[in-house]
């Protein structure tokens, strides 16, 4: 008898021992997990800071307020009030004008040709605007907040350090010397950078925004969703509840899958082959753009709205087909309604990964320096990841601060359609 009892126990005393080793490797790979995860976390949140630290400061511009003349004979000597003539005045006379008053010193041709340097190429133009705003301004003062230089503006937020050798910075002594006495006299300002989210490029840094790429990224968007989505919803209602379960409906489904995983060049090229050489569409325009970014984005729709309909039990479908409903109306009725939100979330999902993509745009021609802000799909443009492309390339380091900030709006974007395509999942979505 206890050699029985013996073996049992020892047997008990082996599974004992076996299950605390599986729950040690358990553990240990439990922990493994949350470390990757809080690694992945701690590699994105010092990217994120990285980005945020240097973007910042772009969001607003340093300003000079300075009592400007609206000189009548320079602006309009016959007093007839005519824009065509307004335009063609010497602003940037009246622009310079004020420091030459504020610095009466300064009388060397290469010390007023670094003072006039303060000042933006922009501020003549912000005075023409206001003169056409307000054509009574002509022959009165008024102080006036004229945006600075870029090397100003970087100068007063810190990036260019005061007491480094002279070779060392952009900044000479002389207009250190000019900067400090205007900021104690309490004339240097760092106002919100309105210019940076309504301007189109510009070759001066403290006049680029994004307005033009965010209006480009937007009608591009627009043609992309309406094409993508209507065709993805109608090829996923076709492969999934009428199609012919037969080896040329599977190797379309092969396809689809594959196109999935295609480099999103390829569909850039695809694009520069068939819609401009073949077809003559405009280079650069978010029709085009658009075009692209739907032969993208449509097996990610063409496979989010299969799985939708999959998801739909089939009693739903043995129901209504069972009190006499037709096959049409079983799907329209019935099942599409239960399926949209699954459909919904991977059309938004889908229009999350065209808003970043910067490759296909490329190959269009999508890259090119516009200034304007564009008025439509045929007008050219370009896209706010093309834009941070373009600006990563510059060496100023006024870009490198607007180039944080553009990433910074495009995350944001991001952010907000991925978050808005969970909220709307976990809302409408229905357990079965």
């Amino acid at each position: 008898m206890n050699k029985p009892e013996n073996a049992r126990v020892r047997t008990i005393d082996k599974v004992k021992a076996s299950l605390e080793k599986r729950y040690a490797k358990e553990r240990r790979f439990r922990r493994l997990g949350l470390g990757a995860v809080l690694l992945g976390l701690s590699f994105v949140l010092v990217l994120f800071m990285d980005i945020t630290s240097k973007g910042y400061t772009a969001f607003v511009q340093t300003h000079i307020e300075l009592e400007v003349f609206f000189d009548p004979a320079l602006i309009d000597p016959d007093g007839t009030r005519d824009m065509d003539v307004i335009a063609r005045a010497d602003f940037r006379k009246i622009a310079r004008q004020p420091l030459r008053e504020k610095f009466p010193e300064v009388t060397g041709r290469r010390d007023k040709r670094a003072l006039d340097s303060i000042l933006s190429t922009g501020a003549p133009y912000q005075l023409l605007e206001m003169v056409r705003a307000d054509p009574d301004l002509i022959g009165t003062r008024q102080m006036v907040e004229l945006i600075a230089d870029d090397d100003i503006d970087m100068l007063v937020k810190g990036y260019i350090d005061r007491n480094a050798a002279a070779e060392d910075r952009r900044v000479n002594d002389s207009t250190i010397a000019w900067i400090e006495r205007l900021d104690s006299d309490g004339l240097i300002s760092l106002n919100f950078n309105t210019r940076f989210f309504t301007n189109g490029d510009s070759r001066e840094p403290e006049l680029a925004g994004i307005g033009g790429a965010a209006a480009g990224s937007f009608y591009t968007l627009l043609v992309t969703l309406a094409l993508s989505f209507p065709i993805g919803v109608a090829a996923a209602l076709y492969l999934e509840e009428f199609a012919p379960k037969n080896r040329w409906t599977d190797l379309i489904e092969v396809n689809i899958n594959n196109l999935a995983a295609v480099p999103s060049i390829v569909f850039g090229l695809l694009g520069l082959a068939m819609f401009i050489n073949l077809f003559g569409l405009p280079r650069s325009a978010p029709l085009v753009g658009g075009l692209v970014l739907t032969l993208m984005t449509l097996p990610t729709i063409i496979i989010a709205g299969r799985a939708a309909l999959k998801s739909v039990p089939p009693s739903i479908r043995e129901a209504a087909l069972g009190v006499g409903a037709s096959k049409m109306q079983t799907v329209f009725q019935h099942v599409v309604p239960l399926a949209m939100p699954g459909m919904l979330t991977g059309t938004i999902i889908g229009m999350a990964q065209a808003l970043g993509e910067t490759a296909p745009l490329l190959m269009i021609g999508m890259v090119a320096f516009i200034v304007d802000v564009p008025g439509g799909p045929l007008d050219p443009s370009t896209v706010l990841p093309v834009q941070v492309y373009l600006w990563a390339d510059s060496p100023e380091r006024a870009f490198v601060e607007r180039t944080s900030a553009a990433i910074m709006v495009l995350l944001a974007f991001l952010i907000a359609m991925n978050t808005f395509a969970v909220v709307m999942r976990r809302r409408f979505e229905r357990r079965w």
